[in-house]
């Protein structure tokens, strides 16, 4: 647990606690603390702060069990990465760092807490699998959903959900990856874009970068329909997201019939993010992964933490999905939004579908 998670849970408030039926692993280190993306980079140490502020607000402090993680091996990391891709990055971080991309950059500590934050979510997969706990929440860092398998990009480097779903993958399970991150989780995709075992869909802000997501991008090969994006324009609300997730993310995902869902948790798509133009508040993210989660049984819902870069709409959604993997009612944080555009961008993506026979 890392240090702001100690401080935290001495300050915790006398709050409603989710009931001991329904129990949520928690699982972060103090070594993501050591991943420094530069001076003034919006992601930051103190993203995991918040995050846990997110647990009190929640009033989960002594609901969640924490949990350990332990560091992704080079085998689980090359189900994804190529072997010469770790290489070098691991050689930059024990060098002191350096910078990977124009917008990636590592220091000594980020290898190790990259392979910590891959490793998170496949602790976390053991642990249900053992029948520990019904959900998971990885408060990680660095952020993975960027990196494809050979190319770092948009803070990331290591893919830390895609690390998870190649694992699962290979265990015979079919995998759902729902990115409601502002960004487009192009490396997600890149990885799975040819595999049909894992169903990718991303509800995303249209134009930002990195400049793909297009609603045509449905998958090649065996995997065509395993791939769904929509693209949303600035000032989308809370019930353009739901309208999307009812009129095409769930007819597909009922025909994939996923055994897992892995939630990439990215809250920039909050209406306070400084580096996007999406305009949801904390309530918008309870109804939409309800949905997500409502897909598989408990036992076998895991979120990772993706973007976010407002500290205080960080904290309020966070809270908000932990009480949901929870199972947790309560007074919203903020209120749900709606009235902003984008339900034509959803008929679009809705209509391609069916005109390529994929609904």
């Amino acid at each position: 647990m890392c240090a702001a998670a100690r401080s935290g849970r001495a300050r915790a408030q006398n709050r409603p606690i989710a009931s001991r039926a329904v129990t949520v692993l928690f699982a972060t280190h103090a070594a993501y603390l050591d991943h420094l993306a530069g001076p003034r980079h919006p992601e930051r140490p103190e993203r995991l702060n918040a995050v846990w502020e997110g647990v009190q607000l929640a009033g989960l402090a002594e609901a969640l069990e924490p949990l350990v993680p332990v560091a992704a091996t080079r085998a689980e990391l090359e189900r994804v990465h190529p072997m010469h891709y770790l290489d070098r990055i691991e050689t930059i971080c024990a060098a002191g760092g350096g910078r990977l991309d124009p917008d990636t950059y590592v220091t000594e500590g980020s290898w190790r807490a990259a392979t910590l934050a891959a490793g998170a979510g496949l602790t976390a997969v053991r642990a249900l699998q053992e029948g520990r706990a019904d959900a998971a929440f990885c408060a990680v860092r660095p952020p993975g959903h960027h990196a494809t398998g050979s190319e770092s990009m948009g803070f990331c480097f290591v893919n830390n959900i895609a690390v998870v779903a190649a694992a699962l993958a290979e265990q015979g399970e079919r995998v759902m990856v729902f990115d409601f991150d502002a960004h487009h989780g192009n490396g997600t995709q890149a990885v799975f874009y040819h595999d049909p075992r894992v169903l990718f869909v991303s509800l995303h802000q249209w134009p930002l970068y990195p400049g793909t997501g297009r609603h045509i991008e449905v998958g090649e090969g065996a995997a065509r329909g395993t791939t769904v994006n929509i693209p949303l324009p600035p000032g989308a609300t809370g019930d353009v997201y739901l309208y999307a997730f009812d009129e095409l993310v769930a007819p597909v995902a009922s025909a994939f019939a996923p055994t897992w869902v892995l939630v990439s948790a990215g809250f920039d798509a909050h209406r306070n993010d400084p580096i996007t133009e999406m305009a949801l508040q904390a309530a918008d993210y309870g109804p939409l992964i309800r949905r997500a989660l409502a897909l598989v049984p408990a036992g076998r819902r895991l979120a990772m933490l993706e973007g976010g870069y407002d500290l205080t709409a960080l904290t309020n959604s966070s809270a908000t999905v932990m009480r949901e993997l929870a199972g947790v009612a309560g007074d919203p944080f903020e209120p749900a939004t709606s009235g902003g555009p984008g339900h034509g961008a959803v008929r679009k993506a809705h209509d391609y579908w069916e005109l390529e026979g994929l609904l």
